[in-house]
């Protein structure tokens, strides 16, 4: 045997495994949208003086140009670097990438080499007279064992679900990190809110705290009645309450803020609101851009949201596992080759005529197995059509939250605006409430109810401001993070 001839069997089970490369998965094509062609247009146009941003024309947006706050940003940044639930996420895609490894090495053959010696000494008594009764072996071999030809597409539909659950995870971190800026950006609004809403609070009982001790002063000196007086004291202790829920608030905004960001939140990127030197309570912060949305923006603009991707890539996964289960029904081969040297003298290993080689292939067909094949089939089957109606519905409530977003949307500006002016309208009542009570013409009641009324309509304004910002964010996240046209 010539060291050209040994290496024939392992060039043959390398020649069968090229020959392999029949799928038995089903062709996979992507299903029709279960919505409308065109998302839902808002019911008024957006009248907002906010500079819009032209998404169509600039591209996809990243969360860096959304945010126009510079101490949110900075936030958001902290959060990206070491919120918990992101890490986890990418600790997932680096297990699902070595799976994925690990599956893509079986459809190559695994090649070992080996080296093995051995001496032995057999009894006097077992031993020919005249032969040695001490013998040696020695063996080097080149090989693989147990390597499956995949004609039937077995192995290969094993990786391309490997593949699928990696190319999932990995949008399921970009699902996260969407979500994570988005909660942020969120949570810090809320923050801004409940202190406006605080210091607002504290400025009405500070003026409510002025006008019982005026009031207590004029019932003794008898020009105020007592009932004014509880009036009023009833009016600086609601205030106080208010006050005291909104420190309470605003207490619990900063925990979860910090939750968020997997850090303690330094002073400095805490809202405006929060600090020492403050604008107007009623003034909000604009932290975020206003997108600017098509009002006929196509459904299809929505297969960019990462949820909707990975989704997509779960139920490609699971026609490749349909393949794997058809390859059962059908014969494995499996491949054992090796090519070698021995000897019975080290010396002699690599010497001529002591190569060795053997080729062992193996058939295994399926005859009777008490239904376990077919049942594994209709496990994936089931399993693909559990991802479609999966990712249909993903689909189905990415266009509601778009659609519910900018139906909320289409009527803020105005809401706003006719806010804005009911404030300006109670503070004016209130104005004149107060001169008709120190006139005499009017009692305190109406003067409480004007505060009141003042109060309600301030609280209210900043709610929708918030709502406001809040809509922002929402379609930001919603949109997938990033609108382009086309």
């Amino acid at each position: 045997m010539t060291h050209k001839s040994s290496f024939t069997p392992l060039a043959t089970a390398l020649a069968c495994a090229l020959l392999a490369g029949c799928n038995l998965a089903p062709q996979y094509q992507a299903p029709p949208l279960p919505v409308p062609e065109t998302v839902a247009p808002p019911l008024a146009p957006d009248s907002s003086p906010t500079q819009a941003v032209p998404l169509a024309e600039a591209g996809p947006m990243q969360w860096q140009d959304f945010v126009q706050e510079p101490r949110l940003r900075q936030l958001v940044g902290l959060a990206l670097e070491h919120n918990r639930d992101l890490r986890l996420a990418l600790l997932a895609i680096d297990k699902a990438r070595a799976q994925y490894g690990v599956a893509r090495a079986d459809r190559l053959p695994t090649v070992n080499a080996s080296g093995a010696g051995s001496r032995a000494r057999t009894a006097d008594d077992l031993t020919t007279p005249g032969r040695p009764n001490t013998s040696g072996q020695y063996s080097a071999t080149l090989g693989f064992s147990s390597y499956e030809i995949d004609f039937f597409g077995r192995v290969q539909n094993l990786n391309d679900a490997a593949l699928q659950e990696f190319l999932r995870v990995a949008e399921n971190r970009r699902s996260v990190q969407l979500s994570l800026v988005a909660e942020v950006m969120g949570a810090w609004l809320l923050l801004d809110a409940d202190a406006r809403r605080l210091r607002l609070a504290r400025d009405t009982l500070a003026t409510r705290e002025q006008a019982l001790a005026l009031t207590r002063r004029s019932h003794e000196l008898g020009a105020t009645s007592a009932l004014a007086l509880a009036q009023a004291q009833s009016s600086a202790d609601t205030a106080r309450v208010d006050a005291a829920a909104f420190a309470s608030q605003v207490a619990r905004d900063r925990n979860a803020l910090a939750l968020l960001a997997g850090a303690q939140v330094p002073d400095a990127l805490l809202p405006a609101s929060m600090g020492a030197t403050q604008a107007p309570a009623t003034t909000a912060t604009t932290a975020t851009a206003l997108l600017a949305v098509p009002a006929d923006l196509p459904s299809s603009a929505l297969l960019q949201r990462p949820d909707l991707r990975a989704a997509e890539h779960a139920l490609r996964g699971s026609y490749a596992n349909i393949g794997a289960a058809r390859a059962a029904f059908f014969p494995a081969i499996t491949l054992t080759a090796s090519v070698g040297t021995a000897s019975n003298a080290l010396s002699g290993l690599f010497d001529g005529g002591n190569g060795t080689w053997t080729f062992a292939p193996q058939l295994r067909l399926p005859i009777f197995d008490a239904g376990r094949n077919q049942a594994n089939l209709r496990v994936a089957e089931v399993t693909r059509d559990q991802s479609l109606a999966q990712y249909e519905k993903t689909i189905q409530t990415a266009f509601r939250e778009v659609a519910d977003a900018l139906a909320e949307r289409a009527t803020l500006s105005e809401r706003l605006a006719a806010q804005a002016s009911l404030v300006q309208a109670t503070r004016r009542t209130l104005e004149l409430s107060d001169a008709r009570f120190r006139l005499g013409a009017d009692n305190y009641l109406s003067v409480l109810d004007a505060q009141r009324s003042l109060y309600a309509a301030q609280q209210a304004e900043i709610a929708l401001q918030l709502a406001e910002q809040v809509n922002r964010v929402t379609l930001y996240k919603v949109l997938g993070g990033q609108w382009a046209g086309g």
